[in-house]
């Protein structure tokens, strides 16, 4: 937001003219969160694709999914045990705590800043972190993106977010998804499990 002020390349891409005065910074994370937590981010999704010119680069039968970690907005220290239990932080605003022998788990515990996200780690030998999962499903042909969600971090979600990204378009009109016969989905090792599988294949 402060280089809005003296930048002109960012405030061309905002629509602001030289003169002009920049919002508050408080508007501009309302209109986000708007933008983000409701239906406005899907249609304008699928307004796109419906563009006659967008639609020629997209495939109907090839598509690949994939999903990444999206680091919570919140700190480790913020993960307290539910029962109101443990040691409580140090004096201060932000006073340290101790939790290195404290066994800590998404049953057990859980953030007091920012209840949804849960504490995963992408891999062995990977830190833990507090985290969400964002999902994609792209077409092949020039690897653009046709569909996306933001699930809980678990051990499933990618698959359970795969399945739901393939079958919603298939309901829908004029997804580039939606047509008769099969697809092909390709997808990294941890979609490599047989009931992921067989539910793909029980579609075609």
């Amino acid at each position: 937001m402060e280089r809005l002020d003296f930048d002109l390349l960012f405030r061309w891409f905002a629509g602001l003219g030289i003169d002009d005065p920049v919002w508050d910074a408080t508007v501009f994370t309302k209109n986000r969160d708007r933008l983000l937590n409701t239906a406005i981010a899907q249609g304008f999704l699928a307004a796109l694709l419906a563009l006659p010119r967008v639609k020629t680069l997209l495939s109907r039968e090839h598509f690949t999914v994939d999903g990444t970690l999206l680091k919570a907005w919140a700190s480790m220290k913020s993960f307290r045990p539910k029962d109101g239990s443990g040691n409580p932080p140090g004096a201060g605003r932000n006073g340290e705590r101790d939790f290195r022998s404290e066994k800590r788990s998404n049953e057990t515990h859980a953030s007091t800043t920012d209840p949804d996200a849960r504490l995963y780690r992408k891999g062995n030998g990977r830190e833990s972190v507090l985290s969400y999962m964002g999902h994609a499903l792209m077409e092949n042909r020039n690897g653009l993106a046709v569909a996306g969600t933001v699930t809980h971090a678990t051990g499933t979600a990618e698959r359970e977010a795969a399945l739901m990204l393939v079958a919603r378009p298939r309901r829908r009109a004029g997804h580039p998804i939606r047509r008769v016969g099969r697809i092909t989905l390709g997808g990294d090792k941890g979609y490599d499990v047989s009931d992921f599988i067989a539910e793909l294949r029980g579609w075609m």
